[in-house]
């Protein structure tokens, strides 16, 4: 699953950035709210969390921008004690939540898990597909001819990328700051040693294959034969 975190404070947004990654989801990091509000309407993502005090953006109108704009992605809000009353009556008018300033991740994690399991959004599915492959988002878990996979957390976000985007090349550098947070360097074999597992696990066994390679590129997941 993918989340997006708006928070402008670094070492906060950092500390939930690879917590949640480490926990196999895929997080993008906007630092202003201008540059969440993009990210929320050109990209996908299943849930936001969202810090309400930008300093460019007040996060309540940032938020019902998006919603007049027909998000309807669930928004996991972050508050000061001062701001509690006003979130009260922001959330008369969602089905989101909210968690005060300081709280543990494992009080944040309970959250974000309780909006992604409510499935607040349309857009939301348990199951990706991609020919006879399937992705069970839910209790992640792949399969493929009914065959159980399995995924280490590392495997499977990359897997769920590259069936969201099935059909689009993905550079490595995009794969290395979605699936693993860090800028790429190009001595680095780390994506492809992983391309290589995945691609084990996935299609050696199997037809028609379905990962491929873009030499000088990166790598793409299609399901036709003729890439």
């Amino acid at each position: 699953m993918r989340l997006l975190v708006v928070e402008d404070e670094i070492e906060a947004g950092e500390y939930i950035s690879q917590c949640l990654t480490e926990l196999g989801f895929i997080v993008d990091i906007a630092r202003t709210g201008l540059d969440g509000h993009h990210l929320a309407l050109t990209e996908y993502y299943d849930l936001i969390i969202l810090n309400v005090m930008l300093p460019d953006v007040d996060g309540w109108r940032m938020i019902h921008a998006l919603r007049e704009a027909k998000l309807t992605t669930p928004v996991l809000y972050l508050l000061a004690c001062n701001n509690v009353e006003k979130g009260d009556e922001n959330l008369e008018l969602s089905a989101d939540d909210y968690l005060i300033k300081p709280f543990s991740f494992s009080e944040l994690l309970a959250r974000v898990r309780t909006l992604l399991r409510r499935g607040a959004t349309p857009a939301f599915n348990e199951n990706i597909w991609a020919a006879d492959l399937v992705l069970d988002l839910s209790r992640r878990r792949a399969q493929r001819h009914e065959v159980r996979i399995n995924l280490t957390n590392k495997e499977f976000s990359l897997l769920e990328l590259l069936m969201r985007r099935q059909g689009e090349v993905l550079p490595r550098s995009f794969i290395a700051s979605q699936v693993w947070g860090m800028n790429f360097e190009s001595d680095t074999n780390v994506i492809d040693v992983a391309i290589r597992r995945l691609r084990a696990k996935i299609d050696d066994d199997f037809e028609p294959k379905l990962i491929y390679t873009v030499r000088g590129i990166g790598y793409m997941l299609d399901v036709s034969s003729e890439v």
